[in-house]
């Protein structure tokens, strides 16, 4: 495609992007705010905001475009760079063998973290009748060990000590409830597109939990008003780097400052009542059910629970590609003999599928070259993720009486990992919001496992299980001993 000349994405450069580049169909000037969203990342601009793209494309639901809403100082470069091209976004799906690409046009505003006001005001705006969110699954304020919401973290106290002037996202949210209930303006559904089970209940907790600081009749009002749906979210989206930027330009002849390249594949399962309304999601291929409960299992076990299977494996072999480590025979062995053997038994029965299936459907995607996902990516964050996607279902195969020996060297290989270095020496960058903690703690476990498995805030119950801790004790032990390559090979040839 030498022959494009580079446009940078705009408006007004819409009807110049070559015919392989797929654009709005409709009309920018029609469409008027029904959704807030906090968490402008790439997830959410190729997830919640394509599904609401194609219905714009359609004709439909031209009344719920998405105003984008930042917390985080780093929220104000994505909103600097979005609104330098109205706000619009380049996704780019890809399978093995093809690729195409599309601008999303459905968010049509983007409020900055500098505006705090302007952002309260919209929470009490009527049009706004969804407040949805991707703040990660470190950002709800959960114990680990109690899996529940926690009132003591300093930011949700200090915005329980300042009801009207909060910091957090949660604190924003009640504020606004708290607006239109005092103005007798129906609430707005808050809907969490998080990898969190049950991430509904989970939101609701953490909004509800921080308004009962300040004022208990507000949260009692909240839980007794307000919807927060359930939902099951999928879709491969790794990181934006120049690699995709230069990428993006070269094949499509389009300057996007901040462009989504994701997986083709995509999916959101949806269950529960909205208090204000909601876009014909389905109608654009999301799945309404009575309860996403078997789906989230499945989903957040074994996909989620198998991108942590391979991260610290192959973190420890130096690779740096996903898809080059599901070619790896440890690394992608280790993924199909922990599947299959511990975390596939653990998640049942799910309406419509058949979890052999499902799980050649997550091998294809991960074997996927064309993404670019990457194990720093997988790797990042593990002292929320191991709780969430690790730690259930060694507790649901303790509970039963079953092997646990897969999962407590998947729990090994992340404190090998914590260590600092790879099996060849070099060292691992800082990878996780309590990095130190963890750095400290795996280093001491060197000599001493239990070491390690007494972060109760992590590991809970499951860290005193008497099996698990010896599962845990032989693996981390081999792993110093023989090194990561022989102890995987031992894994597999048991």
């Amino acid at each position: 495609m030498d022959e494009l000349k580079p446009q940078t994405l705009s408006l007004k450069t819409l009807h110049a992007l070559g015919p392989n580049v797929a654009v709005p169909r409709y009309q920018r000037s029609d469409l008027s705010p029904g959704i807030l969203h906090f968490g402008l990342g790439n997830f959410h601009r190729a997830h919640q905001a394509r599904y609401l793209d194609a219905l714009f494309n359609q004709g439909k639901n031209l009344d719920w475009a998405i105003v984008g809403a930042g917390v985080l100082p780093a929220d104000q470069r994505m909103h600097d760079a979005l609104k330098a091209q109205d706000w619009l976004t380049t996704v780019v799906e890809q399978e093995a063998t093809w690729s195409k690409a599309r601008v999303i046009g459905s968010m049509i505003d983007f409020i900055p973290p500098t505006e705090k006001s302007r952002l309260i005001a919209m929470l009490a705006d009527p049009r706004i009748r969804i407040v949805s969110i991707t703040i990660t699954e470190g950002g709800y304020f959960i114990n680990p060990a109690t899996g529940m919401f926690d009132p003591t973290d300093p930011k949700i106290k200090q915005d329980g000590a300042n009801p009207t002037d909060p910091a957090t996202v949660f604190g924003l949210i009640a504020l606004g409830l708290a607006k239109r209930r005092a103005a007798g303006i129906t609430p707005f559904t808050v809907m969490s597109c998080d990898n969190i089970p049950h991430n509904g209940v989970v939101a609701r907790n953490a909004v509800a939990g921080v308004a009962r600081l300040s004022d208990p009749a507000l949260a009692d009002w909240i839980e007794a008003n307000v919807d927060f749906p359930n939902a099951m979210v999928d879709r491969i989206v790794p990181a934006t780097t120049d690699r995709e930027r230069k990428l993006l330009e070269q094949d499509y002849g389009i300057i996007d400052r901040w462009p989504v390249f994701c997986e083709d594949y995509i999916q959101w399962v949806i269950s529960g009542s909205f208090s204000n309304g909601r876009p014909a999601y389905e109608e654009a291929g999301a799945q309404f059910v009575e309860d996403v409960t078997p789906f989230e299992f499945m989903k957040i076990r074994i996909l989620n629970g198998g991108h942590a299977a391979i991260a610290y494996a192959a973190s420890l072999l130096d690779i740096h590609f996903v898809h080059d480590a599901m070619a790896h025979p440890l690394v992608g062995g280790f993924f199909a003999k922990i599947e299959h053997d511990e975390i596939m038994p653990t998640v049942g029965h799910v309406p419509g599928v058949k979890l052999d299936d499902y799980y050649e459907l997550i091998k294809r995607r991960f074997s996927n070259p064309k993404i670019g996902d990457t194990i720093p990516r997988l790797a990042f964050d593990g002292s929320n993720r191991q709780p969430k996607f690790i730690v259930p279902p060694a507790a649901d195969r303790l509970k039963a009486g079953h092997s646990v020996n897969g999962l407590a060297l998947e729990s090994a290989l992340w404190c090998r990992f914590c260590f600092g270095t790879t099996e060849s020496g070099k060292t691992i960058a800082p990878n996780d919001p309590i990095w130190d903690r963890l750095q400290q703690t795996a280093r001491a476990a060197k000599d001493n496992p239990a070491a390690w498995l007494a972060m109760d805030d992590i590991y809970g119950e499951v860290g005193r299980n008497p099996v698990f801790a010896k599962a845990f004790d032989a693996a981390l032990r081999q792993l110093w001993s023989v090194g990561p390559t022989r102890t995987l090979q031992a894994y597999l040839a048991g």
